[in-house]
């Protein structure tokens, strides 16, 4: 993050700024100012809100999230000689970044030792820069190969729209002559709402220790008073109180010339968690203030309901036909509940289900064929939202299934039986030959 004001003149700044009330508002009269934000439910990935969510914008240092999620792996991966208490020191790349009083930075010395925690505490917690870089080296060898663990990492999560160029989220040009190889000199970090929002949601679900340090006000590095620039937590200033917000634990700032002032946003509050992002704000203080508008929205219009229960049957689709069974068909229904949904007032009603068979257990004429069991999986059956989608955030529940079952048993018939169904069979089919011969 690069700074812009001294931190006396930010504070007079921040104390002149108000918020309005938090009030209920329908979705149409959500007033974001940044150029692009969204609002995702994180247990099920539902996107309840999105301003140009698909627009690949400047990431700024939200592109750290990418470098923390990394330095989780390499800690939680046993066999790779990385932990928190590994000690690195400082090379002279990064130790230039820090040197440069234009960067965000707690002024890192040279041929001293320090921790993984440390250096991993300053990125999370103040942004520092030079304490990014040195992570990527000490993980990759070189910020050039960890750039390339970056973009590989997004495609594995299954993010759409990004582009990876560094680990700090600096522009390439502020760089110098360090941008790493592989990269362009004019290069910079791009991440749409969408794939920002994701990283976060991975980040804070297999890393959910990642909260711990997120969510941490201030704290000291190397004798220096590091103070979060998540002006939403609890700080103990009185200037930043105007913009906390009961829940926030996360999760990343970010500021560049060409990014504007983002957030990514989490909050946790009655068992849910929302997950915001919002891109391009003109203002420190409006990223915030959007962000706050958008948590407002998602707890105070949305509730988490059962859409779809275990046992749900389609009023036209109650039964399939059974070929060699004692019964001719057989009851349906889904074998278990859907996930909860964030629903709005009224649009519980837009959801319904579509079965699809396995083709595996269907003769010829698309009948199940006895003996079944109650219970037995047949097919799936996939959630259908007939209303206005604006997607899910997780390509895994793009679409949701679960299994379609039968709700009884049907006996296989009889030998006998089987032989008398045959012949009925042979002369229903020999009278309609003969029968078009006149």
């Amino acid at each position: 993050m690069i700074f812009s004001l001294r931190m006396i003149a930010m504070l007079v700044l921040v104390g002149s700024v108000i918020l309005q009330p938090a009030v209920t508002k329908a979705a149409e009269q959500v007033d974001i100012q940044s150029q692009a934000a969204i609002l995702v439910d994180a247990e099920s990935g539902k996107v309840l809100y999105g301003k140009h969510p698909d627009d690949a914008l400047p990431a700024a240092s939200m592109t750290k999230m990418m470098t923390e999620y990394l330095v989780w792996e390499a800690v939680e991966t046993e066999g790779n000689g990385i932990n928190w208490d590994t000690t690195t020191q400082i090379s002279d790349y990064p130790y230039s970044i820090s040197a440069n009083s234009n960067f965000s930075g707690i002024g890192l010395r040279q041929n001293v030792d320090y921790t993984v925690r440390d250096l991993y505490d300053a990125m999370a917690i103040y942004s520092d820069n030079a304490t990014t870089i040195a992570l990527a080296e000490l993980i990759a060898g070189s910020e050039g190969e960890f750039v390339r663990m970056m973009n590989a990492k997004a495609e594995e999560m299954g993010m759409d729209k990004y582009k990876f160029v560094n680990a700090t989220g600096l522009n390439n040009a502020h760089l110098g002559d360090h941008y790493p190889e592989g990269t362009q000199a004019d290069d910079m970090n791009l991440m749409s709402p969408m794939s920002t929002a994701l990283l976060a949601h991975r980040l804070i679900t297999d890393y959910p220790e990642a909260l711990d340090v997120s969510s941490v006000p201030e704290k000291k590095f190397d004798g220096q008073l590091m103070i979060n620039w998540n002006w939403m937590l609890d700080h103990d200033s009185v200037n930043f109180k105007q913009f906390n917000y009961k829940g926030i634990d996360g999760l990343k700032t970010g500021f560049t010339e060409q990014a504007g002032n983002c957030f990514a946003g989490t909050a946790l509050r009655d068992g849910r968690r929302l997950i915001s992002v919002v891109m391009n704000a003109d203002t420190k203080e409006q990223r915030f203030v959007d962000t706050k508008e958008l948590l407002d929205y998602g707890y105070n219009n949305f509730k988490m309901e059962e859409v779809i229960a275990a046992g749900y049957q389609l009023e036209d689709q109650k039964s399939a036909p059974v070929a060699k069974g004692k019964e001719d068909t057989v009851k349906i229904g889904t074998g278990e509940d859907f996930m909860p949904l964030p629903i709005q007032k009224g649009d519980k009603e837009n959801y319904t289900v579509s079965y699809q068979f396995d083709k595996k257990l269907l003769n010829d004429d698309g009948e199940l064929t006895a003996p079944l069991k109650k219970g037995q999986e047949i097919g799936t059956a996939e959630l259908v939202y007939n209303g206005e989608s604006l997607g899910n955030v997780l390509p895994e529940n793009d679409t949701m299934t679960v299994p379609l079952v039968a709700q009884e048993t049907v006996e296989k018939s009889n030998w006998f039986m089987l032989m008398l169904g045959s012949i009925g069979d042979f002369f229903s089919g020999l009278y309609s030959t003969v029968k078009g011969w006149f």
